[in-house]
């Protein structure tokens, strides 16, 4: 698989990146074993790149595989929501801990919203900066479903790395527009910063359309890698495919479609009702202060483009 250089970094990563929230506990609850044998098995394939968080409690997945996987060929990004020096101390330490090795590639501090919360977290990259001389951190970043975020880590020296939510119509971002965000991303990358893209399937809403919602992302010329959920080695397969070839083959197809989608909601849904108005099935209650999909759901993912948590998922 082709590698490229994620920006100014150093990091050489592939430009498919393991998006590895989905086969957590909060979604497929996926077996440690299990879940490692699927690092594994696209490593093997050519994916060198896996992306995190310390929220996503699957370090010790990642761990496992690292037992079969040479390390420095391997490029870890998690993610924190640490804002002191304490905290972000906290999570590096557990990081560490827990993943079985001795430094992080990216450490991002989870879902910036602006320049105002980047500020508000300074104290936590100061942190990672110094740890960073030490050798215990390679590379320093955000993550962000704003585009005033991603404008926050074009104006920010000390971020250089950014994983923003990208896909074709704009799903999750919730500011403004996929333009807006394109954008933004285009200055981010002449200023040699990483980028490497999220939810180009918008949370499993784009799957009818993957081909064309993956293209649409994978031709954008300012983006390095791209981040997809794989929970089977079938989706690391064909997302593969789409990358070498822009399709997945018809047989790979009817193998991925056999599984039984379902709706999520994450459990800091904040139960706005928006997802209940907007559902013409009558498909989604507010229940015991969450939203909850009902016999009347249809998978259409309708709700989630209402959603400001981006909470709700098909998966």
């Amino acid at each position: 698989m082709e590698r490229v250089q994620l920006g100014n970094t150093g990091i050489e990563v592939s430009r498919l990146c393991f998006g590895s929230l989905t086969m957590t506990p909060f979604q497929a609850n996926l077996s440690v074993r299990e879940g490692a044998y699927l690092i594994e098995y696209a490593f093997d394939k050519g994916i060198n790149f896996i992306d995190t968080a310390e929220i996503y409690e699957n370090y010790d997945y990642i761990k496992t595989a690292l037992k079969n996987i040479n390390r420095e060929d391997f490029h870890i990004a998690t993610k924190t929501y640490a804002y002191t020096k304490e905290m972000a101390a906290k999570s590096l330490d557990l990081a560490l801990k827990q993943l079985g090795t001795d430094y992080i590639d990216i450490f991002l501090l989870h879902e910036q919203e602006s320049i105002h919360t980047v500020k508000g977290h300074f104290e936590a990259i100061e942190y990672f900066i110094k740890e960073k001389e030490k050798g215990k951190i390679k590379s320093i970043g955000i993550s962000t479903h704003r585009i005033a975020g991603a404008m926050a880590a074009r104006d920010v020296d000390e971020i250089e790395v950014i994983h923003p939510i990208i896909n074709k119509y704009g799903i999750g971002i919730q500011d403004g527009s996929i333009e807006e965000m394109l954008q933004v991303i285009e200055e981010i990358y002449n200023k040699g910063k990483g980028i490497y893209a999220m939810k180009p399937l918008g949370g499993g809403h784009l799957i009818k359309e993957a081909e064309k919602a993956f293209n649409f992302v994978k031709s954008i010329p300012y983006i390095h890698s791209i981040a997809i959920g794989m929970q089977s080695t079938n989706e690391i397969d064909a997302n593969i495919c789409l990358l070498d070839h822009g399709y997945i083959p018809e047989d790979l197809k009817m193998k991925i479609n056999k599984k039984k989608r379902k709706l999520i909601v994450a459990d800091y849904c904040i139960a706005c009702g928006n997802c209940v108005e907007r559902c013409k099935q009558k498909g989604i209650d507010i229940i015991d202060g969450r939203a909850t999909p009902n016999e009347n759901c249809i998978l259409c993912g309708y709700c989630a483009k209402t959603c400001p948590e981006f909470c709700i998922k098909v998966i």
